[in-house]
């Protein structure tokens, strides 16, 4: 191997990296909040079977090692099912199905965090249950959840780095490689590692400041 110093374009593979890294960090997080919105609605309307095989799941999810998940995902599915699962494809099926478990754990505890009184006098009032969820409920759950929700998506940015083993070349795998180039670990890592820091730093922003409307939102409607 030849060990070169840094060139201009080390600086274009770090933000395709980081654009790799971003984009199944989006991707994965809107598919965790839908599926953990579901799995939280359903367990609202506490549907028979659905709702503890539910709990059971994300439960397992929730507490076992994100890189297990993962290998087991990339090599065990393939091996069980006798399919075919791409790096990207094992990435996105693990990270959303983690980010479902929490955003789950989160959502329940901001539809209980609401008191029984509001919902029960909203339904002396004659709305349904879906009424109830979508007027009374939602809106003062979103505020609560926003809080927790911005530290849940700030860890999971720092998990992408984990999908870089299975040979997705996100920023961390192009770290990796410009590492063993240039044998200049302290600069290469400290690179690596302030691109997801200004990154966490702009989701805990973007965070905040929802948090802040939708809280001032909720005070103005009297909720």
């Amino acid at each position: 191997m030849r060990y070169t110093s840094f060139t201009p374009y080390d600086f274009v593979l770090l933000a395709q990296g980081l654009g790799v890294s971003l984009a199944l960090f989006l991707a994965t997080s809107l598919i965790g909040l839908v599926i953990g919105t579901i799995w939280a609605v359903i367990r609202f309307y506490r549907v028979p079977v659905l709702t503890p095989f539910i709990a059971f799941l994300a439960e397992l999810l929730k507490n076992s090692p994100v890189l297990v998940q993962l290998f087991l995902v990339f090599f065990g599915l393939p091996a069980l099912l006798k399919i075919n699962v791409t790096p990207v494809e094992a990435a996105v099926i693990t990270l959303s199905g983690n980010t479902a478990a929490f955003i789950y754990v989160i959502a329940v505890s901001a539809i209980e965090s609401i008191g029984r009184d509001q919902i029960e006098s909203a339904r002396v009032f004659g709305l349904s249950r879906w009424q109830v969820l979508h007027h009374i409920i939602a809106p003062q759950a979103m505020a609560f959840a926003v809080g927790p929700l911005t530290g849940l998506l700030v860890n999971q940015l720092q998990v992408t780095s984990l999908i870089s083993v299975i040979g997705v070349v996100d920023l961390t795998k192009i770290g990796n490689i410009l590492n063993l180039r240039t044998l200049k670990p302290f600069i290469v890592w400290t690179i690596v590692g302030g691109l997801y820091y200004v990154t966490a730093k702009l989701v805990a922003l973007g965070g905040a400041m929802l948090e802040k409307r939708l809280r001032a939102h909720t005070a103005w409607k009297g909720l």
